[in-house]
C-alpha cells in the first residue's frame, strides 16, 4: 500500500468494506467518551465532593475541550500525517479516561480537568470522517461518509444507556475506566489498519488557523450548511438533556428504565447511510428539507397528550434523531466537496459550530424544563430547526 496517500484515486482503492466498519465503529467508540458522563453527574460530583451548582461543569467542561479540540487539534489533518496524528489524540484520551476513573473522593477540581482533557483528545474522530471522505470513490463518498457517520451516532445515543447501566452496577469509576480499555483497543487497531495519509498542505500552523476564517469567507455552501446543523444539533441536544428530567420526575422511571428508552433513539442512526444514498444520487436538497420539516414536527408531538407519554416522547427521540442525522451528513458530503485539500479544516469549522448549538441547547434544557415544562421544551426545540428551515427555503427560492 502507497505509504502517501494524497491523491483520491490511488487512495480510493484502499478503502474495504472492513475499513468502513472498523471507521464506524471507532467514531462511535471515541465520541462516546464526551457522553459518558451526563447522565451520571449526581453519582460523580458528590462522590468527588463537588457541589450541585458545579455538577454540571463535569459535562460542560467536556464539550469545551471537545469544541476546544475541534479548532485547535482537527485542523492539523491538513498539515500532519493523519495516522500518526489520531493515534497520538487516541493515547491522551485514553490516559485521560484512565485518571478520572482512578481520581479518589476529594478530588473533584482535579477531575474537571480530567474532563477537559477528554474531551479536547476525543476529537480523532472528526480527523477520521475527512480521511474516510478522501480514502472514497466520489461516487460513493456519501454513502461511505453516511455509513461512519451511523457508528457516530451510534456510539452518541448508547453513550447515555451504556454509561448509566454500568454506573448502576459497577460504580461510575468503571464506565471510564472500561472507556480507557476501548480506548487502548482502538489505538491499536488504528496502528494496525489505517493507512497513512500525508497531505500536501505546506502552511505553517498559524496560516492554517487563520484559513479557518478565509474558508467561512469563501464558501457561503459552509455558512449556511454550519448555521442548519447547529440548530439541528441544538435542538437534538435540548431534548436528550430535558427528557431524563420528564422520564423520571413526571414518568416515574428508574435510571435503568431510562437507559432503555434511550436505546430506542438508536433507530434513528439509520438515517446516515440513507441520506448518503440520497446525496450520492443527486437528492441532497430534497433530504434537507425532508429533515428539516420532520424535525420541527417531531418536537411538537410532545404538545399533545399522547405525544407526552413514554411512547410519544419516544417516537419523538427517533424521528427527531432521524432528521438530525440526515441533515447533518447530507451537509457534510456537500462541505467536503467544496475543496479536497481542505477537507480536515472545513470538517473543524463545521463540526465546531454544530458543537456550539449542541452545548447551547444542553445549557438551556434544565431552565426551559423547571420554569415551563414539556411544553417549553417543545416549543423551544421545534423553534430551532424551524428558523433553519425559513432560512433553507429562502435560500432556495433565491437559486
Amino acid at each position: 500500500m502507497n505509504p502517501s496517500l494524497a491523491t483520491a484515486q490511488p487512495a480510493a482503492a484502499s478503502l474495504s468494506r472492513a475499513l468502513v466498519v472498523l471507521l464506524a465503529f471507532c467514531c462511535g467508540a471515541i465520541v462516546a467518551n464526551i457522553y459518558y458522563a451526563q447522565p451520571i453527574v449526581g453519582l460523580i460530583a458528590p462522590d468527588l465532593g463537588l457541589s450541585t451548582e458545579h455538577a454540571s461543569l463535569i459535562v460542560s467542561l467536556t464539550q469545551l475541550g471537545y469544541a476546544l479540540g475541534l479548532l485547535l487539534l482537527v485542523p492539523l489533518a491538513d498539515l500532519l500525517e493523519n495516522r500518526r496524528l489520531m493515534v497520538g489524540t487516541a493515547v491522551l484520551a485514553c490516559v485521560s479516561l484512565l485518571l478520572a476513573g482512578t481520581s479518589s473522593s476529594g478530588q473533584g477540581q482535579l477531575f474537571l480537568g480530567y474532563a477537559l482533557l477528554i474531551g479536547f483528545s476525543s476529537v480523532s474522530v472528526q480527523m477520521l470522517i475527512p480521511l474516510a471522505a478522501h480514502l472514497a470513490p466520489e461516487q460513493q463518498r456519501g454513502r461511505v461518509v453516511g455509513n461512519i457517520m451511523g457508528g457516530l451516532l451510534l456510539g452518541i445515543l448508547l453513550a447515555r444507556p451504556l454509561s448509566s447501566l454500568v454506573a448502576d452496577h459497577f460504580g461510575w469509576r468503571a464506565v471510564f475506566i472500561g472507556a480507557a480499555g476501548v480506548m487502548l483497543a482502538i489505538i491499536l487497531l488504528l496502528v494496525l489498519t489505517l493507512p497513512q495519509r500525508r497531505p500536501e498542505h505546506k502552511a505553517s500552523y498559524a496560516g492554517l488557523m487563520l484559513s479557518l476564517l478565509t474558508l467561512l469567507r469563501r464558501y457561503p455552501l459552509l455558512r449556511q450548511r454550519s448555521f442548519y446543523q447547529a440548530l439541528m444539533f441544538a435542538a437534538f441536544s435540548l431534548y436528550w438533556t430535558a427528557v431524563p428530567m420528564a422520564l423520571a420526575g413526571e414518568h416515574g422511571l428508574s435510571q435503568s428504565q431510562i437507559a432503555v428508552f434511550a436505546l430506542v433513539g438508536a433507530v434513528g442512526a439509520v438515517a446516515a447511510p440513507m441520506a448518503g444514498r440520497l446525496a450520492d444520487a443527486g437528492h441532497a436538497r430534497a433530504g434537507s428539507l425532508l429533515a428539516l420539516l420532520l424535525a420541527p414536527a417531531a418536537l411538537l408531538l410532545g404538545l399533545t397528550v399522547p405525544g407526552y407519554s413514554v411512547i410519544g416522547l419516544g417516537l419523538t427521540g427517533v424521528l427527531l434523531d432521524f432528521a438530525v442525522q440526515m441533515n447533518m451528513v447530507i451537509g457534510q458530503r456537500e462541505v467536503y466537496a467544496l475543496d479536497p485539500a481542505s477537507r480536515g479544516r472545513l470538517n473543524a469549522v463545521y463540526m465546531t459550530s454544530i458543537f456550539l448549538g449542541g452545548a447551547l441547547g444542553s445549557a438551556v434544557a434544565s431552565a426551559l424544563f423547571s420554569q415551563f415544562g414539556w411544553q417549553g421544551v417543545a416549543l423551544v426545540g421545534a423553534g430551532l430547526p424551524s428558523v433553519a428551515l425559513v432560512v433553507f427555503l429562502l435560500k432556495a427560492r433565491r437559486g
